[in-house]
């Protein structure tokens, strides 16, 4: 069975063809398209016009390519910087309109849970408990679990193009006053979960996404060029000398660091100190980098419990829908477990 996915981030719109017979999703055939949507939005988060009608393009040229290819779908979702879009259902009703594709926004906590899954089949049933992150250009995924879904998810809203655009678009580099105002805004927001992911204390650790593979590689990990099969990790005490090395130089030099694209390069120190403070305060020494992501995931569910999930998962509408299935998501509830206040998340 030969399935497509279109994924639409901060950055780029993704097309990801593969043959998944077996349960397993083996790319045939991968193209992107570099939009920048995060770049093109107003104040209050709205998508511009011009924006709308590129993505719209991208969207019939990977519906094209699909068919092309003989592949079913695509199974079309829009990330973080569609999903917080004042005008989101508009954005998505011009790409079904345009292309005959209909585009949902999954919940964040969704995202996490599919990531948690592409994770947890990379990985094997030999990672034991596991921690999931993964930062995008608008929120940061985590999510924690024993088993094939997490126990709980959380989507927050510390994507590295979001606080780079919140925190440190004055100065290139930042001062020390904006760094500082950032990681107080990342520790707070990430208190609950935190203390949760200590509580959990998980046998390993992944992190996936872009964003950590390009930090992975500025911290000496192999490049991309060997393949996905080689073991690659990111130690917390490497990330935090990451951080100074990119808070001392503006954006320009460092896509010149290993690793690091000129795309996102002004993002990097934004996602730096968010993968930082978040392993920092969850008691994690380092993590193992996974190749596979949300796509992954969406073709994984599709392959393991067919075609009704997608549209179970989307829903009736071409907005926002409801979660496959219930998730214990990060709510937080105080327990007591002797002298101790355990966070527990419902």
């Amino acid at each position: 069975m030969r399935v497509s996915v279109v994924d639409a981030g901060s950055n780029t719109v993704r097309l990801v063809i593969a043959d998944v017979e077996g349960g397993v999703p083996l790319p045939v055939h991968t193209v992107k398209w570099k939009l920048r949507l995060s770049e093109q939005v107003g104040p209050d988060g709205t998508i511009a016009d011009e924006a709308v009608e590129r993505l719209v393009k991208a969207v019939a040229a990977a519906g094209a390519t699909a068919r092309r290819w003989h592949a079913a779908g695509p199974l079309a979702f829009a990330t973080a910087v569609v999903r917080g879009a004042p005008n989101r259902h508009e954005v998505l009703q011009r790409v079904a309109s345009g292309t005959g594709i209909r585009m949902c926004t999954l919940p964040g906590e969704t995202e996490a849970e599919l990531t948690f899954l592409a994770a947890r089949r990379w990985l094997g049933w030999k990672a034991g408990p596991l921690a999931l992150l993964d930062i995008g250009g608008g929120s940061l995924e985590v999510a924690f679990g024993r088993g094939r879904l997490p126990d709980f998810a959380a989507s927050l809203p510390l994507g590295a193009n979001r606080l780079t655009r919140e925190y440190l678009g004055v100065q290139d580099p930042p001062g020390p006053g904006e760094l500082k105002e950032l990681r107080r805004r990342i520790r707070h927001e990430l208190r609950d979960v935190a203390s949760r992911i200590r509580w959990e204390r998980p046998r390993t650790a992944a992190v996936t996404s872009r964003t950590f593979q390009q930090l992975a590689r500025l911290c000496g990990a192999a490049p991309g060029r060997f393949g996905p099969f080689v073991d690659r990790e990111l130690a917390c005490r490497d990330l935090r000398a990451a951080v100074h090395a990119l808070a001392g130089l503006p954006a320009v030099e460092r896509a010149q660091l290993p690793g690091i694209s000129a795309p996102r390069a002004a993002q990097s120190l934004a996602g730096a100190v968010v993968g930082h403070t978040a392993l920092k305060l969850m008691g994690l020494p380092r993590a193992v980098v996974c190749p596979w992501a949300i796509r992954e995931g969406v073709l994984l569910r599709y392959a393991e419990d067919g075609a009704d999930w997608w549209a179970d998962a989307t829903g009736g509408t071409d907005t926002a829908p409801a979660p496959a299935a219930p998730l214990r998501i990060a709510t937080p509830t105080p327990v007591t477990d002797g002298q101790r206040a355990v966070p527990r998340f419902t």
